[in-house]
């Protein structure tokens, strides 16, 4: 992580220290391990004070850390609906809050998806031009590191949405990853043009013909994914989050298959003591927490949602990602791509027109 400028701000996180399943704890030590690993920044707690501050004691993170306290929490049961209506005295809220009122640079929460999702954007707005928030997430690849989106936040995507969340991506991979012109691919059940229903087909024409600055490379297949074949995946929320729950429970099963296999004979765990260095980096790599944090694009801020269960490393992998992107202005090059792209589908519908024969006034 680069080191802030000396005329700039320090780097305040808002932290929805009551999220999750497992509650504070994996939270303020996820924290916790992201600062021992070099992350300088201000930390804003968000929650129960009673549990809160001896945590924060436990963990050392007194000096950088304040705790700002909440009666309530946002369960994974409410609905957002429910949450907008009466959960302003909740963590999730109050982090939110802090993060429209610019006391906070980004917000962090393991909490309920749809309910952060709301309050994203019912605080900080969405971005000009963008119709729809998607989520975002990182996908560990032949190649190093792929971004899929959406995956969860959209059932349904149609063409100009779809469109809008390839705009999103390459800006936020750009952002995040550091690479110039990021290459990016529709989803589809094959690659070739003729493959998959109109919606995608549209989206893919619109890509080719406004978006001519776009590494666009076409159509990609479920297997691409893992293959590293384009840096930025695109699809719908309904199939992006199918792939990536997917995805997470192969990795598992791979990792229980290979703990069977060595306790299996005494052979077997002899040749694991050998073995264990390779092991290790095989288990760091298909860790899901390795690559945790589901970004929020298409909203007025910076919103890392962790995965509910999240340990310490995988809080700790998203709060790394939230200050990654605190100073990154990817959302304003976000706004003028979509503004750019309808100028030019509105010019390309006027050069159709202009082509079109004229007919012969009736006699």
């Amino acid at each position: 992580m680069k080191k802030a400028a000396k005329n700039e701000a320090p780097i305040t996180l808002a932290i929805d220290a009551m999220g999750g399943d497992t509650g504070p704890q994996a939270v303020v030590d996820g924290v916790a391990l992201a600062v021992r690993h070099g992350l300088k920044a201000h930390f804003l707690f968000f929650g129960d004070e009673a549990q809160l501050r001896p945590l924060l004691l436990e963990a050392g993170l007194t000096k950088n850390a304040e705790i700002r306290h909440a009666d309530n929490v946002v369960a994974m049961t409410d609905k957002p609906s429910h949450v907008i209506r009466r959960g302003r005295e909740t963590s999730m809220w109050f982090a939110m809050m802090a993060a429209k009122e610019r006391e906070a640079d980004a917000v962090v929460s393991c909490g309920n998806t749809g309910a952060l999702m709301a309050l994203a954007r019912l605080q900080l707005r969405m971005i000009e031009g963008i119709d729809r928030p998607a989520i975002s997430a990182l996908w560990p690849t032949l190649r190093g590191r792929s971004l899929v989106l959406d995956v969860g936040a959209n059932v349904e995507a149609d063409s100009n949405q779809l469109v809008q969340f390839a705009i999103m991506g390459e800006a936020f991979y750009r952002a995040l990853m550091g690479v110039e012109k990021p290459s990016v691919g529709l989803l589809n059940v094959g690659a070739e043009d003729l493959k998959g229903h109109e919606l995608i087909r549209s989206a893919a024409r619109v890509l080719r013909e406004s978006v001519p600055d776009m590494a666009f490379k076409g159509f990609v297949e479920g297997d691409d994914i893992s293959k590293g074949t384009v840096d930025v995946v695109i699809t719908d929320g309904f199939t992006g989050n199918i792939a990536l729950k997917s995805a997470e429970g192969a990795a598992r099963l791979v990792g229980t298959w290979v703990k069977e296999a060595l306790a299996g004979t005494i052979n077997a765990k002899f040749g694991a003591i050998f073995m264990m260095p390779g092991l290790r980096k095989l288990k760091d790599r298909i860790d899901p927490s390795s690559v945790n944090g589901g970004f929020f694009l298409g909203v007025n801020g910076i919103v890392v949602k962790s995965h509910g269960g999240a340990n310490a490393r995988g809080v700790a992998s998203a709060v790394d990602m939230a200050a990654s992107l605190a100073r990154k202005p990817f959302r304003d090059e976000v706004a003028e791509t979509v503004k750019s792209v309808r100028r030019r589908q509105h010019q390309n519908v006027e050069t159709q027109e202009a082509k079109q024969p004229v007919k012969a006034a009736a006699v």
